[in-house]
């Protein structure tokens, strides 16, 4: 379970939390959306230990993480895996090179055999088998969001963070990103935790939307419940993302 508290961040004079307090539970697809720059991606990079705060906390399996040392942090990130707006892929890699990279980093010994083991089973997880010797130049947006993907799962996470995973992407594919972000949450039982504007993902993958307004959590409830509100803001916000 992650829990954040009356948390509050400023950079200088922008105070861009000011506090929130949510709740995730632990297997649950977790939707945070809200207009840009209100603060989705910094509340992402506290529960991480990217960023501190400068009042509350946020507490990750029972533990806050400000109070987190350095190999303590560490190990949280190990159990994190992140879905990358833009993908993030290395150009100069191979796909495998690109999705076995967070097991090379992580300083634990693998053979190559074992290497190539977990990267074809992430990639066959991921609808993408068959494509480890490809470069990112060969392939397309949607498959690129699918090996990031699989890059994002070769830990075995139990959380895993989309940002924004169906920008820039057709309506089919991005269908197909959003199949795969449910199936996988049901299959492997991780926290998800989805940063979107897209009102379709909202619909087809949340079980809770929370909505960031003004540095806090605006409305906090399930798709159905934000699509039925007569919240201003919120009506506002459907209305031009629509």
């Amino acid at each position: 379970m992650i829990e954040i508290k009356n948390l509050h961040k400023a950079f200088g004079d922008n105070k861009v939390l000011q506090g929130v307090n949510l709740d995730i539970d632990t297997g649950e697809t977790l939707v945070i959306i809200g207009r840009s720059g209100c603060g989705k991606s910094v509340l992402i990079k506290h529960i991480v230990g990217l960023l501190y705060p400068d009042e509350g906390f946020v507490k990750v399996e029972g533990q806050k993480v400000d109070d987190m040392s350095m190999k303590e942090l560490y190990q949280l990130r190990t159990k994190v895996g992140f879905l990358f707006q833009a993908s993030a892929l290395f150009d100069s890699m191979t796909v495998e090179e690109n999705i076995f990279l967070p097991l090379v980093e992580s300083g634990k010994r693998f053979t190559q055999a074992e290497l190539n083991k977990k990267v074809s089973e992430k990639l066959e997880l991921v609808g993408m088998a068959g494509v480890q010797k490809l470069k990112p130049a060969e392939l397309s947006g949607g498959m690129k969001k699918r090996v990031g993907l699989a890059r994002a799962l070769i830990t075995d996470p139990d959380y895993v963070f989309y940002d924004e995973p169906t920008t820039g992407l057709d309506p089919i594919m991005s269908d197909s990103i959003d199949d795969l972000i449910k199936e996988l949450t049901d299959k492997l039982n991780v926290t998800s935790v989805v940063v979107t504007h897209d009102m379709y993902s909202v619909k087809n993958v949340a079980n809770q939307v929370a909505m960031m307004h003004e540095g806090k959590i605006h409305f906090l409830g399930t798709p159905g419940e934000l699509l039925s509100s007569t919240d201003r803001i919120i009506k506002e916000f459907i209305q031009r993302t629509a």
